[in-house]
């Protein structure tokens, strides 16, 4: 059952065939230079692209803009202690800001920093300390159609062939995402969260959960961990951040705001090693980067997405848009995860080789054929990594309907009709970090 009605609106508009086809090329077959005027329906990402509550809304008024001890800042840090469970709380602009401050703080020239997937903000920000970011997923993370309820978990094997290598001393932070992003938003356990902090421990680590999605994480364990069928959403949150040392997080997608972050911990030297940092890059602690206004809107959206009825409509809504492409034939990325349904490129276009980059190929029909913008996350997006060629369709919260969704699907099942004479692409133009170059390369058709 939905859980909303609409109090505003906003009109989206279907460019001709023939512009889109020059929005592409000006593009350089890149969505992410796209006008987003030129979008019908916008699923490059989940990120800060969500419908406000009408409480969010109302808390935007009360913004405390004071520089220094904003009550805003209290009622943030207010939320994030009675949600989250973790005291100490140093804001951030948004989730790549938070990532700046912490892993700035834990991470040096020639570490190695373990998580589950990296993804690529997280993985460009190691690298950008001199670290080595290293994936340690479970196998069945790496097969879109195998079975498994949570293939997003942390792989113990590869973490501890890891310490062998390298050895533990190099290894000062073990990093959970939850979903796992990079793996179809798959979930991950709370028995693996437990077992990865025992690791953690035992190689003398700081144990990060990236919590971006932690809400949307913990109605998956209520649904597939026997453990915890009869809890609430609020208290498997609870339980499972708390075996973290600390978090990370992006307040624009389960925090269910359009902007903001922050770091939490329970450490107070790490707490205060981050401030520091943060008042370099991102301003004083109480506000770091955020407005006040901000703040409120998130403290709001913190407590909202811990709502059964809130979390329950939101997977409900991806299951609708997976089920929709299953029934048109469309290859997707099984089970469904969180936050986004995944197209597998490699099933769409197998004529395509990786080198010719077939879920960027599927990104741009998507785009020509209905002003769809999904995202790749394959070769192109991972460069020098072993992943599968997917394609995401990351759904932005409390803002598209089953309507919007069959045009989607309508829309991938046309590309499919013709799939045999897509076309791959080669690279025009890079920027010089290759953990970033999905965000603005341009590229071009092989046969161009």
């Amino acid at each position: 059952m939905v859980q909303y009605k609409a109090t505003m609106v906003e009109r989206i508009t279907l460019p001709s065939r023939a512009d889109r086809e020059r929005a592409l090329e000006r593009a350089g077959y890149n969505v992410f230079n796209l006008d987003a005027d030129d979008v019908f329906i916008d699923l490059l990402t989940d990120s800060g692209t969500g419908t406000m509550s009408n409480e969010q809304w109302a808390a935007l008024i009360r913004g405390d803009e004071s520089y220094a001890g904003s009550s805003s800042f209290a009622r943030l840090e207010d939320a994030v202690s009675d949600v989250m469970g973790f005291p100490h709380v140093v804001p951030a602009h948004q989730g790549r800001g938070a990532e700046n401050v912490l892993y700035g703080t834990l991470l040096g020239e020639g570490d190695v920093a373990l998580n589950n997937t990296h993804f690529d903000t997280t993985r460009a920000h190691v690298a950008n300390q001199g670290a080595d970011p290293v994936d340690c997923p479970v196998p069945e993370a790496a097969e879109p159609g195998s079975a498994g309820d949570f293939k997003g978990n942390f792989s113990l094997e590869n973490g501890w062939e890891v310490v062998e290598e390298v050895g533990a001393d190099r290894i000062p932070v073990v990093i959970q995402t939850i979903t796992n992003n990079s793996a179809a938003g798959q979930p991950v356990s709370v028995e693996n969260t437990r077992r990865v902090a025992e690791f953690a421990a035992e190689i003398d680590a700081t144990f990060v959960i990236d919590a971006c999605r932690f809400a949307e994480n913990a109605y998956f364990v209520t649904e597939r961990e026997a453990e915890f069928v009869e809890a609430s959403v609020t208290a498997v949150a609870r339980e499972q951040l708390g075996y973290a040392d600390a978090l990370v997080m992006s307040g624009k997608k389960d925090g269910l705001s359009n902007i903001g972050g922050f770091v939490a911990t329970d450490d107070p030297s790490l707490a205060d090693a981050c401030k520091q940092r943060t008042i370099l890059y991102e301003g004083f602690p109480t506000y770091g980067g955020m407005t006040g206004r901000d703040m409120e809107a998130l403290a709001v959206g913190l407590r909202e997405a811990v709502e059964r009825e809130y979390v329950s409509d939101r997977i409900n809504q991806i299951r609708t848009l997976a089920d929709l492409l299953e029934d048109r034939d469309v290859p997707v990325y099984t089970p469904t995860g969180g936050h986004a349904v995944y197209l597998d490129a490699d099933a769409c276009f197998p004529h395509l080789p990786a080198g010719e980059f077939p879920g960027q190929a599927l990104v741009c029909e998507l785009y020509r054929e209905g002003g769809v913008r999904g995202v790749e996350l394959g070769s192109f997006a991972f460069p020098d990594t072993d992943r599968p060629e997917l394609v995401r369709l990351a759904v932005p919260r409390r803002t598209y309907h089953r309507e919007h969704f069959e045009h989607v699907a309508d829309t991938a099942a046309a590309v499919l009709e013709r799939a045999d004479s897509v076309t791959g692409l080669s690279i025009r133009s890079e920027p010089e970090i290759p953990e970033l170059r999905h965000f603005s390369a341009e590229l071009e058709p092989v046969s161009a």
